[in-house]
């Protein structure tokens, strides 16, 4: 190559993504490297990770591209998907995605980079979205208690199975499903029941009725309106189910709702179903925010999140998460859900849908949906067809016999994708994106191939479809929320008003432990949106989906190079998930060499409280490991009950870097000693990012791990969800991965079935993770190891001299996570930790993870995006409280009335008229210079969780006649 080309090339190259990606420049990872005691990023590394573990050899990845080449890539990807308009139906549907919630909602920072609302002062903005979501939810199924949404629908219907066993005290066996369920759903449903000893029972959904009292179910799910668009009368198969002592679950579309007669109003228990139709695309398959709703007297077996009003210290109205937020983490083994990840981001898009159409608009489209279902029908009749159903919804089931194999084919030749439904019947979903003049085309396509003229749609005067006994009476949505955002301005103000209620990555480091909030870069984000992945039905045909095919067959290659392992499944939509999908694995192999005896699981007590949530659904006993002063495994402890279970042990969990952020020495013998007495060893993915580049799960002996890729892999936190779990395993595991009965290019010759309803779980977000690894390549994902463990020791050594670090190697180092002891502050100046996390807010910043997995301690994990000056700010804002701490301790400040227990400090209480505390406005407010510079107002003072669920209230009425009832209810 000449100078000048060689040269040009060099040019092109730049500086590349890596460098913008990682936070500290190379003069401050110089200087952060001598403030920590090493000479180089390897020496480092070298220092923190086990000589035995490490992986020398280059990850087997291609050479990285530039942001620029990357979209191109990916959009040539997108490209080789045909964008048909899919009337499959299956519970997904066309939407109109409103571009003011597109743009400023799906595509905007604020919202995709935010946090779980754990810490409720600064999310006041996403928990009223959510519970706007909840409002609408239950308005719509008629059901009082609605949770802030699920993964999607064959997951919400599995956990509303196991809520209404848990109704039962766990002594029911049998579950009654219509056999009009959708076909993904109920192999969810089977999946799930399974190991836990449950009997799914399908029956016709005719039938239901008359055989429920001989089966004894303790629960009866239905589909409203039926997989193939049957619109029935609910109420004496739910009263049947009353009357045999089980719950009735309806599983219900909620654009039908708008029309329909609610579950509630029938007497459902449970409604479940997905929101996907209200403006989120189908996306090959998710993200999707599902729904449940509930009586009242279920409220407490209600699994995932729930939102609700409180007040805060002021006495004013306040959200926060309510009841038993993760509930998983309280039950540990006993926990009936180890649901985690919610889909909050896209919770959001349909409240926000809900918002901006109201309940005038919804019915608007769902008329016009009904009324092109019934057009068609009409057409369809007019031309000899007959009909499966004469009372549908929005889904037409046209008995073709012979001829529907042609009918098929004519519609893909004009552009849709129709649904087979067996031999002689074609089923057609319409939707709000199906204009007139594709109706008619659709009409002629359907007329081509049965061979008969096509009869004018303006000649024809269809009867009602829907049962007078049906339609819906009751109001909805009479929320002012729902009708005070109908032009783009409000909405646009609206959007604004809440995003600048939160923290998000937008606005400062959220420095939380084992959660790695770390860039998630715009060019990984852009092709989200791209129509060719966006909007695939998930059960396209698989000539339609070339794109997307290529495009997962290469990130499972690049994720098995990561991780060492020989297959990789996509499917599981979040973490837990994944968790599930990797120990059904396990007892899967088990089973087929004939060991079904094993299912003891072995965890060490330090574990994320998903995993023994997890082991008990999968059908496993949890026995906990104990853990030794400095948080690893404890090897005796290990050995002994290895041995104890030998002949039954299933699996153990481990998670490495170990929950106290260190590489645990021993890691090879533990997982050694596990294959020993039998059993799978099962790594927690959630602190890979400490691993890329420097070892991986099967260097340490695994068999299986889960990855977060809404963690070291870039998909954002979107304020609790969307995530993906996706599960790597070794050649003897692979045989026992997830598979699907609808996806399409493979049958489901090996595996266990679906944990998930889509074939690819959340696949539209997938580009980012895939982007992201294209960008960074081989080297540039090791450097992110590496620049991450070097964030974290540098934190670990600035912070060491005010706070106990209290976990670190056998060579002094932390892992890319270090935890903080504030323990002592309690019993020496009242301080808790929960006051140093609230205090953090008045600083703009998110607390670390508080009082996991060591009570009274923060857990700091600060990722490799975020750069030496923004540590720095991090590091000022905890060394200015631990001088407010001293302060209190030396009794030079109030131990009652100080900056620490009364934070955040809201702009009304700093700019009041009288200010009585002894410190002054500008401690409160601006207690450092850089704070002043960009002043972050938490909306509301410190919540009062207690209160709140106390007097429960989970929908949005207007805060202001909330605020009354509590003035009542303090005056009587």
């Amino acid at each position: 190559m000449s100078g000048a080309l060689a040269e040009l090339a060099a040019l092109e190259q730049g500086t590349g993504f890596a460098a913008r990606h990682l936070g500290p420049s190379e003069a401050e990872i110089a200087g952060m490297l001598r403030v920590v005691g090493a000479g180089s990023l390897e020496e480092l590394a070298g220092r923190t990770v086990p000589d035995a573990i490490r992986t020398r050899a280059p990850l087997d990845l291609p050479a990285p591209v530039g942001e620029a080449d990357c979209i191109a890539e990916l959009r040539a990807l997108a490209a080789r998907n045909q964008v048909k308009r899919s009337l499959i139906g299956l519970g997904y549907h066309g939407t109109h995605v409103p571009p003011v919630i597109l743009r400023n909602v799906l595509e905007n920072p604020g919202w995709y980079t935010a946090y779980t609302p754990y810490q409720a002062e600064i999310a006041q903005g996403r928990l009223e979205a959510l519970l706007t979501f909840q409002t609408m939810v239950a308005d719509l199924t008629g059901l009082p208690i609605a949770n802030a949404s699920l993964l999607d629908e064959g997951t919400a219907a599995a956990e509303a199975m196991a809520l209404a066993q848990a109704a039962h005290k766990g002594k029911g066996r049998v579950l009654l499903a219509a056999d009009d369920l959708h076909p993904q759903t109920l192999a969810v449903l089977r999946t799930r029941a399974e190991p836990v000893g449950i009997e799914v029972r399908v029956l016709p959904a005719d039938g239901i009725a008359a055989t429920a009292a001989a089966a004894r179910p303790f629960g009866v799910l239905l589909q409203y309106p039926g997989t193939t668009g049957a619109v029935r009368d609910l109420q004496a198969a739910i009263e049947a189910a009353h009357a045999a002592g089980a719950m009735a679950i309806v599983a219900a579309d909620p654009l039908a709702l708008c029309l329909l007669r609610a579950p509630g109003e029938m007497g459902a228990d449970i409604a479940i179903g997905s929101t996907q139709r209200f403006g989120v695309p189908m996306g090959f398959g998710g993200p999707h925010a599902a729904y449940m709703a509930v009586r009242e007297a279920h409220k407490r077996l209600l699994p995932g999140r729930l939102v609700g009003v409180s007040v805060d210290a002021a006495g004013q109205p306040a959200m926060r998460l309510a009841l038993q937020t993760r509930e998983q983490h309280i039950r540990r083994e006993k926990a009936t859900s180890n649901i985690c990840t919610a889909q909050v981001l896209l919770a959001v898009m349909a409240a926000m849908f809900a918002v901006w159409h109201g309940p005038d608009g919804l019915r608007r489209i769902a008329r016009r949906v009904h009324l092109q279902a019934a057009l068609l029908a009409e057409a369809a009749r007019a031309m000899g067809l007959g009909l499966r159903h004469d009372s549908f919804f929005d889904t037409v089931a046209i008995e073709a016999g012979d001829r529907a194999g042609a009918i098929m084919e004519a519609a893909l030749a004009a552009g849709f994708n129709l649904r087979r439904v067996d031999a002689g019947c074609v089923a057609v979903a319409l939707d709000e994106t199906v204009t007139r003049d594709e109706l008619i085309r659709l009409v002629q396509a359907i007329a081509g191939g049965a061979g008969v003229p096509a009869p004018p749609l303006e000649s024809l005067d269809p009867p009602a479809r829907l049962p007078e006994a049906l339609l819906r009476r009751s109001e909805f949505l009479t929320a002012e929320v729902f009708g005070s955002h109908r032009s783009e301005h409000a909405m646009l103000r609206y959007l604004k008003r809440l995003e600048d209620r939160d923290v998000a990555l937008n606005r400062s480091m959220i420095p939380l432990g084992s959660c790695t909030m770390k860039l998630n870069a715009t060019a990984e984000m852009i092709p989200v949106t791209f129509p060719g992945f966006a909007e695939l039905h998930p059960f396209a045909p698989p000539a339609q989906t070339e794109g997307y095919r290529a495009l997962l067959t290469r990130l499972e290659s690049w994720l098995c190079a990561v991780t060492g392992f020989a297959a990789v499944s996509l499917q599981p939509n979040a973490g837990s998930q994944g968790e599930y999908a990797g120990l059904l694995a396990i007892r899967a192999w088990h089973r087929a060499r004939g060991e079904g005896q094993r299912d003891v699981c072995l965890i060490p007590a330090s574990a994320h409280g998903t995993n023994p949530a997890s082991a008990a659904m999968a059908g496993m006993r949890v026995v906990v490991v104990a853990c030794d002063r400095d948080g690893n495994v404890d090897p005796a402890d290990l050995r002994a009950k290895a041995a104890e279970h030998a002949g039954r042990l299933a699996a153990l969990m481990v998670t490495y870097p170990s929950t106290h952020g260190v590489f645990e020495e021993g890691i090879r013998e533990i997982c050694a000693l596990v294959h020993e007495h039998g059993g799978q060893v099962y790594m927690d993915g959630a602190n890979m990012n400490a691993q890329l580049g420097l070892t991986s799960p099967a260097a340490i002996g695994a068999d299986v791990c889960h990855l977060n890729l809404h963690k070291t892999f870039c998909i954002p936190h979107g304020g609790g969800g969307p995530g993906v779990g996706p599960i790597g395993v070794a050649a003897h595991l692979a045989p026992h991965l997830p598979n699907h009965p609808l996806r399409a290019d493979a049958g489901p010759e090996t595996g266990y079935g679906p944990v998930s309803a889509a074939p690819f779980g959340s696949a539209s977000i997938l580009p980012i993770s895939y982007a992201y690894i294209r960008m960074m390549g081989p080297e540039g994902l090791k450097r992110a190891t590496e620049v991450a463990i070097l964030n974290a020791n540098y934190v670990a050594r600035r912070l060491g001299e005010h706070f106990p670090v209290l976990y670190r190697g056998t060579r002094g180092m932390v892992a890319h996570e270090c935890i903080l002891d504030c323990r002592g502050f309690g019993q020496n100046g009242g301080v808790l930790v929960e006051d140093i996390a609230k205090r953090l807010q008045d600083y703009g910043f998110h607390a670390p993870t508080m009082s996991w997995p060591v009570a009274g301690t923060l857990m700091v994990e600060p990722t490799e995006s975020e750069s030496r000056a923004e540590l720095d700010r991090f590091c000022d804002a905890m060394i200015a409280i631990r001088a407010e701490i001293r302060a209190i301790e030396q009794g030079r400040s109030d131990r009652a009335d100080n900056p620490l227990k009364n934070a955040p400090h809201t702009a009304a209480e700093v700019t009041a008229a009288e200010w009585t505390h002894p410190y002054s406005r500008q401690q409160a407010a601006f207690p450092l210079p850089f704070v002043a510079a960009h002043k972050y107002w938490p909306p509301v003072k410190r919540v009062d969780n207690v209160y709140g669920d106390r007097n429960l209230v989970c929908n949005c009425a207007p805060l202001e006649d909330y605020a009354e009832r509590m003035q009542l209810q303090a005056a009587e």
